[in-house]
């Protein structure tokens, strides 16, 4: 039972002290502003590189929301959530906002869709059957409307549970629920049909 204990007070420290270098953060301390970095950067990185589909435009979206946090730590009330939860919905809003950008360009001819579906491992033929894998599952990802991928994200890389999702998300704990449903089964679905078409015989040489 103190194990349990032990396990809710930590969870509790961490918490209380995300909020107190937020504080520090408003107050202009730039040491409180490098740890909130230093305990959040690497999930809130790898967040945007699964949603965006780039670990490029993830750095750059991670920066903007830490220069965010600088300006406008201010702003984060504990009274109304976790400091993560407000920090994973800042990124997601920034993950948003780069999406929208990007397709723009493309669409309009300013990228060029083969640099960014660039491997950016040098050292990838190392791991091609993994990185294949990988490939396969983002996307199948990249298929989904993209409320059902963000909440698979936030659900599986960011960790959050369902009310810290709903908070990022600003929806109900119930659509959050659906939207993991049902982002579940078109997942499923999506790659199993893959994996059928890949080994569907038709138009094999003999």
């Amino acid at each position: 039972m103190s194990g349990t204990g032990d396990s809710s007070d930590d969870e509790r420290g961490k918490l209380g002290e995300d909020a107190e270098l937020l504080a520090r953060v408003a107050s202009g301390d730039q040491g409180a502003l490098a740890r909130l970095i230093d305990r959040h950067g690497r999930g809130l990185r790898l967040f945007a590189a699964r949603y965006l589909g780039s670990a490029a435009d993830a750095e750059d979206v991670v920066q903007d929301v830490f220069v965010s946090v600088w300006k406008h730590a201010a702003r984060f009330d504990p009274a109304k959530g976790r400091a993560s939860t407000w920090l994973y919905r800042i990124t997601a809003n920034r993950c948003i906002d780069a999406h929208r950008r990007r397709a723009f360009r493309v669409f309009i001819g300013l990228e060029d869709v083969q640099d960014m579906l660039a491997d950016e491992d040098p050292r990838a033929d190392a791991r091609v059957g993994a990185r294949q894998e990988l490939a396969f599952v983002r996307h199948s990802l990249s298929r989904l409307p993209e409320r059902q991928r963000m909440a698979l994200l936030l659900r599986a890389v960011a960790d959050l549970d369902v009310p810290a999702i709903a908070e990022v998300m600003g929806v109900s704990a119930g659509s959050v629920e659906q939207l993991l449903v049902r982002g579940r089964r078109a997942l499923r679905e999506h790659m199993a049909k893959v994996v059928n078409t890949n080994d569907d015989p038709k138009g094999t040489p003999t």
